[in-house]
């Protein structure tokens, strides 16, 4: 298979799409402002091609901050799009689609990925989507798109959640995860006081969470909504680590971007040697996958700020680009099979 990317950084959707023909699949990622537009211009353009679309910047060797990006494969990959609706409500409703469509591609563990674009509720969208890709072995990486909406095959769609499944006819295909992040095991906490509706964190180990945070890293409050692009929450989930980021104080407690209940238990993360990471994740995939079609990844809004502010965002994307061709979202909260995170990043590789 081959991965086609191109952007116009004025919105500009032909200029994207300059060159790209016969696609097997297509997402876009678009600004606010032109979003519906472009929706139904790249629908008009690639009539019948699947699609899923969202909110959000995009980059292979450069970032595409306020225009559209375009990622398309060919040449090799059988593709299905669709949407399900009222995630806010009852996901679970429209599983039967999903289910049909992973018939449709003969999907299966070794070859195919489902990748996704969500409105929100994510954490409740993921555990559903996984009741149906269980069944196959099929991974799933994603992201959260801007403005609430997304789309799917032309359409726009509001409270709801793209997908597409993705079989690589020509080989393999594997997702990944990676964490930059390391536990500090004496900062281990019971979650309390929690409200599931809005991410807050009420209290940790019965003491206020704002007061417990601020005391340990010793900061002011004004700080915390960016002290936590070095020290975010993690919860554990036996050897692994799900990172969740300080959205704001409220009160003498903290709203989070991705919930937290009561009884979870958290522990404070410390930034690693984020260079130093992303060269193993590299090598990890150079081992894994010797010959390389496409990356896919989907990055952190917060960990895009990160790499800016220490001058590493263009060296970062000049490394993954050393794997081939990689393209991807800035994302407002990643997925990871049935794993809603924050500040990470996920990617999917072709063979």
């Amino acid at each position: 298979m081959r991965q086609f990317f191109g952007m116009s950084q004025n919105g500009n959707l032909k200029e994207a799409v300059r060159g790209l023909s016969n696609p097997q699949f297509l997402m876009l990622m678009s600004n606010s402002s032109q979003f519906e537009k472009h929706v139904k211009e790249l629908d008009a353009l690639y009539p019948g091609v699947p699609s899923i679309g969202c909110i959000g910047m995009s980059y292979d060797s450069r970032v595409v901050e306020n225009g559209v990006g375009v990622t398309a494969f060919l040449d090799g990959v059988n593709a299905v799009a669709n949407v399900l609706e009222q995630v806010s409500v009852m996901p679970v409703k429209y599983i039967k689609r999903l289910e049909q469509d992973l018939k449709t591609v003969n999907a299966s563990e070794r070859d195919t990925i489902c990748i996704d674009f969500c409105s929100g509720n994510d954490a409740c969208v993921l555990t559903t989507i996984h009741t149906a890709l269980r069944h196959k072995n099929v991974s799933l990486i994603g992201g959260t798109g801007d403005g609430g909406k997304i789309s799917a095959n032309g359409k726009v769609y509001t409270d709801a959640v793209a997908y597409a499944l993705v079989k690589n006819q020509r080989g393999k295909v594997k997702a990944y995860k990676e964490n930059i992040y390391h536990r500090m095991p004496q900062h281990r906490f019971i979650a309390a006081g929690t409200d599931k509706a809005n991410y807050i964190l009420g209290t940790l180990n019965a003491r206020p969470a704002k007061q417990v945070y601020q005391e340990i890293l010793q900061i002011p409050e004004q700080q915390i909504q960016t002290q936590t692009f070095k020290n975010p929450f993690g919860k554990i989930n036996g050897d692994d680590t799900c990172i969740i980021s300080i959205k704001e104080v409220s009160g003498n407690a903290l709203a989070c971007f991705r919930q937290v209940n009561d009884s979870d238990v958290l522990t404070l993360l410390e930034l690693g040697d984020f260079r130093n990471t992303v060269k193993n994740t590299i090598e990890m995939i150079r081992s894994d996958f010797p010959k390389r079609s496409a990356v896919f990844s989907v990055n952190c809004l917060f960990r895009y700020k990160l790499f800016t502010e220490n001058n590493y965002m263009n060296e970062y994307l000049k490394d993954m680009g050393t794997l081939g061709s990689h393209t991807g979202l800035v994302g407002y909260g990643e997925h990871y099979n049935n794993q809603f995170v924050n500040q990470s990043m996920t990617c999917v590789v072709f063979e």
